[in-house]
């Protein structure tokens, strides 16, 4: 069964929002090393229930959005198409991370799909 793997929360002023969940839930916060401006959030010890999540410029998305790991996206990108949702930013690939799409489900609500690569670090499927 599918399960939500990841949260991205958008901020107006990253810095700001990092401090606040610094300050408020002890959280560790590290800028990402990839192409575009993005903040990793380790919420807790790994070997806790939970899951980590990241912070994100607002330009990327307006909305909290859960990341759901699937065995394979094109067969769960279609069940979302066939029962009412709709892709809102297509297919990409991103390197040593996996397969991932955005979709809005029947209620205006964004999250992703993502078929992790198989080697990918600190991604549990």
């Amino acid at each position: 069964m599918p399960r939500v793997i990841h949260f991205e929360i958008p901020a107006d002023d990253p810095q700001r929002a990092i401090a606040f969940y610094e300050e408020v839930f002890g959280w560790r916060i590290e800028k990402w090393e990839g192409p575009f401006d993005y903040w990793l959030v380790m919420t807790g010890d790994e070997k806790e229930p939970g899951i980590d999540g990241a912070i994100m410029t607002r330009a990327m998305g307006e909305q909290l959005r859960n990341t759901i790991a699937v065995d394979s996206f094109e067969d769960y990108a279609a069940k979302v198409i066939q029962n009412g949702g709709k892709s809102v930013i297509p297919k990409m690939t991103i390197p040593g991370i996996g397969t991932m799409g955005s979709f809005e489900d029947t209620e205006g609500n964004v999250f992703l799909i993502m078929e992790p690569d198989m080697d990918s670090p600190g991604i549990k499927k």
